[in-house]
């Protein structure tokens, strides 16, 4: 039986939510990467290494929780992995010193690494097909959402409250999962073709190996190319520009609105044209934007590279969910495509300390941008050689 029109709307709400307090999280470690290294008196190197952190245990959380969704369905570990990302988040703002905080930081990035999978699958799974590149472009926006609510929060309350009381906002996802207890209802597709032992379960893993290391190189690039261009920018602004805490906010809230109309627009577009067309339609035309986003000669234009530039990397993200989910199978699709994805993050969970490292030999404009043009270039060879299935009705398969 398929869903019903109002459940797939609720579905899409939880996962979009979920992504947008995971990343607002995320985010106020690098909006306020420089405070925490002034008050543990640490460099920028090494409070980045607190985001790489993050990104590498991200993994851990999809495996963990991508099995419990594809054993036993999709509420119930999202309604967990909400709760537990809460209260390390909560965590992180009382954090005594370094050491526990980059410790914290890691047991976040297992809460933020399950979430993806879990919420994508579950919303994909319910949303009509012939729409589905436009939801699931407005989907991945719960991650530049997120963003622009740690910009907000950082513009409003850093300079009165400093860094700690913007951490205790992230407790806000326990009251998500009552939502999704008591509004979201469990996947038809799942209770479909679930596996009824945990050895199915891994015959179907291994039986698409090939997917998901061709799905792994793929996320990587994805990766890649979002975290080389959003997590040190904030300080790109404040080391290159001397931006302070508001203009670093206001240029960040001016890139995240770009995101969430390009992951719109180009999901939109995907439904069109393909998917895999898409991607690198907007990869290609942000190496063109490159220049502009990092020379900009003044900050008019600055602003303006800004918020195309993450139109088109937001866009190019936005296929992902639909893209990922229409490309994975019924039975493994709560772990393969989240599993895969923050493999991809573990892979590419460096470039922040990278970039960082680079800066301290040659301006920070160059080593952002010189990362970027190669990325994207890099990324768009490999989605052009995969496959596509767009449009594809899981209730058939």
């Amino acid at each position: 039986m398929k869903p019903e029109p109002k459940d797939h709307w609720y579905a899409l709400t939880a996962g979009f939510l979920g992504w947008t307090l995971d990343a607002f999280d995320f985010f106020l470690v690098a909006f306020c990467l420089t405070a925490i290294g002034k008050e543990f008196r640490q460099s920028d190197t090494a409070v980045a290494l607190s985001i790489t952190l993050t990104l590498a245990f991200r993994p851990v959380g999809a495996f963990l929780f991508g099995l419990m969704a594809d054993r036993y369905g999709r509420r119930l570990p999202l309604m967990i992995d909400l709760v537990f990302y809460s209260i390390i988040e909560v965590a992180s703002g009382l954090a005594p010193n370094f050491t526990v905080f980059l410790v914290l930081r890691a047991l976040f990035g297992i809460g933020m690494g399950g979430e993806w999978g879990v919420g994508a699958s579950l919303a994909m799974e319910k949303v009509p097909a012939k729409y589905r590149g436009l939801l699931s472009g407005l989907l991945q926006q719960g991650y530049a959402v997120g963003n622009l609510l740690a910009a907000v929060c950082y513009l409003l309350f850093f300079n009165r409250w400093g860094w700690r009381p913007l951490f205790f906002l992230g407790g806000l996802p326990a009251l998500l999962a009552l939502f999704v207890r008591f509004r979201v209802k469990e996947s038809e597709v799942w209770q479909k073709s679930k596996h009824e032992s945990w050895s199915q379960l891994g015959a179907g893993l291994t039986q698409h190996w090939k997917l998901f290391l061709y799905l792994v190189i793929l996320m990587t690039g994805m990766n890649l190319a979002s975290h080389g261009t959003q997590d040190m920018y904030p300080t790109f602004l404040q080391r290159y520009w001397k931006m302070g805490p508001a203009e670093r906010s206001i240029a960040s809230i001016i890139a995240m609105l770009g995101a969430i109309a390009g992951g719109v627009i180009v999901g939109l577009f995907s439904d069109k044209i393909g998917r895999r067309r898409a991607i690198v339609i907007a990869l290609c035309a942000g190496i063109l934007l490159t220049p502009l986003w990092a020379y900009a000669p003044q900050l008019s234009l600055l602003m303006l590279g800004a918020f195309l530039m993450q139109f088109c990397v937001q866009g190019a993200w936005g296929v992902i969910p639909a893209h990922l989910s229409e490309l994975s199978p019924n039975q493994v699709r709560g772990f393969l495509p989240g599993f895969a994805y923050q493999c991809g993050v573990l892979l590419a969970g460096s470039v922040g300390a990278l970039e960082s490292a680079f800066a301290q030999h040659m301006s920070y404009a160059t080593a952002m941008a010189s990362v970027a043009a190669v990325v994207f270039a890099a990324t768009a060879i490999i989605a052009a050689l995969g496959r596509e299935k767009r449009g594809i009705d899981f209730f058939g398969l």
